[in-house]
């Protein structure tokens, strides 16, 4: 069984993975992919958005903010987050999603943080209103606060309210990142344990879509869209059902759609289980930042620890 410190850096790592594997291949069909990848296994370059391999996109762009902010104020603080995010989003990225980039440059005219994500979520019709943006980037709060569900709790609802607000995303954050917590402190069933535990109402789209995982879930019937309550629902049963590392995060960005992402989410709980020693060394080589993402697990678990 992999070391907690192992697992930690599993998280940050895994996310990355994810992200970089899917890259190449975003918003193509399973069927393309095959077509042209056979199965993707490897981290190549080109495809979407023309990148080189290895490169991360805003999923782990943005984890990355949330885990220097955390290390450098040495708890959460929701106003730096946000404000690294509109640095960020100054570098102009090749990758931003809607509702993030409509967040943040509501930011970037003055409205706080407290407000900019709720404004553009209550402006945006059903079907474009609970996406994916803030549970790509949250796990890096898991590892800050494995050891305090309530507290963890509450920095996953507010780290998305930042640019996601509806309560489908907000709450799946908190039920992602208490999962990932579960794994980091060997909780039996920790998905179960996030979902009957955490300390919100868990809106009923996301109840159904995850109580029942891994077990008795029809793998064909998953799906990979940038809606939050299939992201999750998809990735966390490829991170529970795999057998290995690698597994998990080939099957979630070999399904298409939004593999980046995908894989992002089924990294970080799949490096949880499993540790940063079962991440392919093929991949962590060609991996952008893969030293700042190695030190920054080190430093938020010697934080979460110290006292």
């Amino acid at each position: 069984m992999p070391g907690r410190t192992d697992r930690a850096r599993g998280v940050l790592l895994g996310l990355a993975c994810g992200d970089a594997l899917g890259r190449p291949v975003e918003f193509r069909s399973a069927a393309q992919i095959a077509a042209t990848h056979g199965a993707l296994t490897e981290m190549v370059g080109d495809g979407t958005w023309g990148q080189p391999a290895g490169t991360i996109t805003d999923d782990t762009a943005q984890a990355l903010c949330i885990a220097r902010s955390l290390v450098a104020r040495g708890r959460f603080d929701a106003a730096d987050i946000a404000a690294r995010f509109l640095r960020w989003l100054e570098t102009e990225p090749f990758d931003v999603g809607v509702m993030t980039r409509a967040a943040l440059a509501r930011l970037g005219a003055g409205e706080p943080w407290q407000t900019a994500g709720r404004t553009v979520w209550e402006r945006a019709p059903e079907g474009q209103n609970a996406g994916n943006g803030s549970v790509m980037r949250c796990a890096p709060l898991a590892v800050a606060y494995h050891d305090d569900p309530a507290r963890l709790t509450a920095v996953s609802v507010d780290s998305s309210r930042i640019t996601h607000a509806d309560p489908r995303c907000t709450v799946g954050c908190a039920v992602l990142n208490r999962t990932i917590a579960g794994l980091l402190t060997d909780e039996p069933r920790p998905l179960q344990g996030a979902l009957a535990s955490v300390d919100e109402e868990v809106p009923a789209a996301l109840h159904e879509a995850l109580a029942g995982l891994p077990a008795g879930t029809d793998p064909a019937a998953l799906r990979s869209s940038g809606y939050v309550v299939t992201t999750l629902q998809t990735a966390l049963y490829d991170a529970l059902s795999a057998d290995a590392f690698e597994a998990a995060v080939i099957t979630s960005v070999n399904r298409g759609g939004d593999t980046d992402t995908i894989g992002a989410v089924a990294g970080a709980v799949a490096g949880a289980r499993f540790g940063e020693a079962a991440i392919p060394e093929r991949w962590l080589a060609v991996l952008e930042g893969r030293a700042e993402l190695e030190a920054l697990a080190d430093a938020l678990w010697a934080q979460a620890t110290a006292g």
